[in-house]
């Protein structure tokens, strides 16, 4: 169970400070899929920046099964990160002098994980193991950010507009491994989107506007990647 509570953030000097989350509460349930949902500049991806442990909140607290990783010191929330949360962002952060394998066994060296080939296969990467980047598609190369964040077991996984920079077919093909990944290992995901149809996908719903969530829902019917709008 994660807790945030009345979580506060905001950027910028005295004169010209901008209040991004102002007094965010919510709860997400171990193995829960939640989209966060909202328009540009509604603080949703600062928020899950605050709720991952990448940016300190201002007040409140985020606690991970009652442990409040605002009070971390800066090697412990570090540590917080390496072992229990990935991320896969809309850009994909991939070594370009490594191979497939080797970017996929960066994630997997963290956890002690020997059998980060198997989410290799998941993706459909098998058969790019030896590719650089530069080789590989956009939808590839983040099939291959996905697996470097699963191959570490994370307990939760975080993704911001991971579908942003990607075509329509591409962009179902890659939230559809996502989803059956879900299924099948059971992780925590917490995804931001300003797309109302990806949030169809989820169970949970936290729509946000101007640094507030302003409605909680659930869908009671998930739909599939291919079954939504793009």
């Amino acid at each position: 169970m994660i807790e945030i509570n009345s979580v506060v953030k905001s950027y910028g000097g005295r004169e010209n400070r901008f209040q991004a989350l102002k007094g965010v509460s919510a709860r997400i349930a171990d193995g829960d899929f939640v989209v966060i949902l909202g328009a540009s500049g509604s603080g949703k991806s600062t928020f899950l920046n605050c709720l991952s442990g990448l940016e300190r909140a201002d007040s409140g607290s985020v606690l991970y099964d009652g442990k409040d990783i605002t009070k971390l010191s800066d090697g412990e929330l570090t540590a917080f990160r390496r072992e229990a949360v990935g991320f896969i962002f809309q850009q994909y952060y991939l070594l370009p002098n490594m191979t497939v394998e080797k970017n996929v066994r960066m994630g997997a060296d963290l956890a002690g994980n020997a059998d980060y080939r198997e989410i290799i296969e998941a993706v459909g990467l098998l058969d790019k193991l030896k590719k650089y980047p530069g080789e590989l598609s956009g939808g590839e190369q983040q099939r291959v950010s996905i697996a470097r964040a699963l191959a570490k077991k994370p307990k939760v996984l975080f993704l911001d507009e991971p579908t942003g920079a990607l075509d329509e077919q591409t962009g179902r093909q890659v939230l559809d491994y996502i989803i059956k990944l879900h299924e099948k290992l059971g992780f925590t995901i917490v995804m931001v989107t300003h797309n109302q149809n990806i949030a169809d996908t989820a169970k949970t719903v936290m729509k946000m506007n101007s640094g507030k969530i302003s409605e909680i829902y659930s869908n009671e019917a998930q739909k599939t990647a291919y079954e939504i709008g793009w």
